[in-house]
């Protein structure tokens, strides 16, 4: 049967609304009626199948942490190779169903798997006004968090909201009209990672830190350990969805001095800083300013930021063991610019590897149809990124770090990799965090080479499925 025929109704033909062919007599008493025209139904998981996801899958993810990362949880996944469990779960999901969108019963409740490439675009195609961000579990999280961030807004409030985020963040330019600034900051914070010939994660990770506080707050803020623990102890919090009622209050109330403080600095920011460009933001001055609060976001753009260090890690130690690689980017490291194609497609390439967000949750506002069968508004759809980026059936070399790929031209809009997403959902952050964190490694480069570190990591055989970032030790060599 052919897709068009499967999605016609019942009791009618393709060709006309009456029942009958398009050129043939309607039919005459005596004849035997049409079969009825099958109408697709729902793929559902059984109960094995669902027990399997859970396990290999999204209980994993809870436990790993959703706002704030666990990093012995992750480095235990690492040596378990519990990514492997999941790719092979949701392979032999898309096998057994045909690739159909799959009803997953949770505790949350039902949740729609996409598996297939032609799904995964429609997911990306939707506005965010039929399919939106804030899923229940993940709203429940932000809203600790960043109660007035985009993500946890509605309607033409956060149409507002997320057009001043995109203004700040300059999410149409992939160089921030900031980037000297940020370039003159990286480079005063970053001999501090190189004073010796190694690097370890948890030096590499205070530095971006107060990279991060500097970017978004100002100098002022760039030693304020005490707004960090603030902030940590939130995205703790977070990571239970709302599920402890008295630390939930607790976090309430050291969300409000934490908003305080940021206000403080935001006050006497530099003008570069993103705290800065969102209080001139025009919108921050008119009618609806108390609303809109412009700074709101800053919580997210810390929290993002602070990402930079799991990145570059990453990276690093995927050069390490590329030395071909490395002494290709030293003719742009040396150079100074401020573009650095071939770094920044280094960073994307680790975040296709090794991704920030391994699943895209959305929910829908109205009703939607999938595989051709219709699912009610409030059907929460999740897309398994990191399964798709590093499918063999779809991605060449899938499991190998191919910087080159991001290159070619429209690599940004390919379906097959989405390490920010695409469509509405699309990270606005995306350029000023490859900047960043192109700036950072460019820095360590430029006068060293990495020549090793730990985890080993061997060129010739798949990548693993994941890389824990606190444990990576690199070996630096002067040039």
């Amino acid at each position: 049967m052919t897709e068009a025929a499967a999605r016609t109704p019942a009791g009618t033909d393709a060709g006309t609304e009456t029942g009958t062919t398009a050129g043939a007599p309607a039919e005459t008493a005596g004849t035997a009626p049409a079969p009825a025209l099958a109408v697709p139904r729902p793929a559902r998981a059984g109960r094995a199948e669902t027990v399997r996801f859970a396990a290999t899958h999204t209980l994993p993810a809870f436990v790993r942490g959703a706002f704030h990362v666990r990093p012995r949880v992750v480095a235990a996944y690492a040596a378990l190779g519990q990514q492997g469990w999941s790719a092979a779960t949701l392979r032999a999901m898309r096998a057994r169903h045909g690739g159909a969108p799959v009803e997953v019963r949770g505790l949350s409740g039902t949740l729609l798997v996409l598996l297939d490439h032609a799904d995964v675009q429609r997911f990306y195609e939707l506005p965010v006004r039929t399919l939106a961000m804030d899923a229940p579990d993940k709203y429940k999280g932000l809203s600790l968090l960043e109660p007035t961030g985009v993500i946890c807004s509605h309607g033409d409030t956060r149409e507002e909201r997320r057009r001043v985020n995109d203004d700040v963040l300059a999410a149409d330019r992939p160089v921030h009209p900031s980037c000297t600034e940020f370039q003159a900051l990286i480079a005063e914070e970053a001999p501090a990672l190189i004073q010796g010939s190694e690097l370890d994660f948890p030096l590499l990770r205070r530095t971006v830190a107060r990279i991060g506080r500097r970017m978004v707050l100002g100098d002022a803020a760039a030693g304020d350990e005490e707004l960090a623990r603030w902030l940590l102890a939130i995205r703790t919090e977070a990571n239970w969805m709302r599920m402890r009622k008295v630390r939930t209050a607790t976090a309430e109330a050291l969300y409000r001095k934490a908003a305080a403080r940021v206000e403080e600095y935001a006050a006497r920011a530099e003008p570069h800083t993103l705290a800065a460009l969102a209080r001139s933001h025009p919108a921050a001055a008119g009618p609806d300013a108390a609303a809109l609060d412009a700074v709101g976001q800053a919580h997210h753009w810390l929290l993002a930021l602070e990402a930079v260090d799991q990145t570059v890690a990453r990276m690093l130690l995927l050069l390490a063991a590329h030395p071909a690689e490395q002494e290709a980017l030293r003719a742009e490291v040396d150079g100074g610019g401020a573009e650095l194609p071939r770094l920044r497609a280094c960073v994307e390439e680790t975040l296709r590897l090794f991704p920030l967000v391994p699943d895209l949750l959305r929910v829908t506002r109205a009703e939607t149809e999938w595989g051709g069968v219709h699912y009610p508004a409030g059907t929460a759809v999740l897309v398994p990124a990191l399964f798709h980026q590093r499918d063999p059936e779809h991605v060449p070399a899938a499991h190998q770090f191919v910087p080159a790929r991001w290159l070619r031209p429209g690599a940004a809009q390919d379906l097959r990799m989405a390490p920010f997403s695409h469509g509405g959902g699309r990270c606005p952050g995306e350029h000023l965090g490859v900047l960043t964190a192109a700036v950072l490694t460019a820095a360590v480069l430029r006068g060293h080479r990495v020549t090793g570190g730990r985890p080993a990591v061997d060129p010739c055989r798949p990548l693993p499925g994941i890389l824990a970032s606190a444990g990576i030790r690199l070996t630096l060599a002067r040039r």
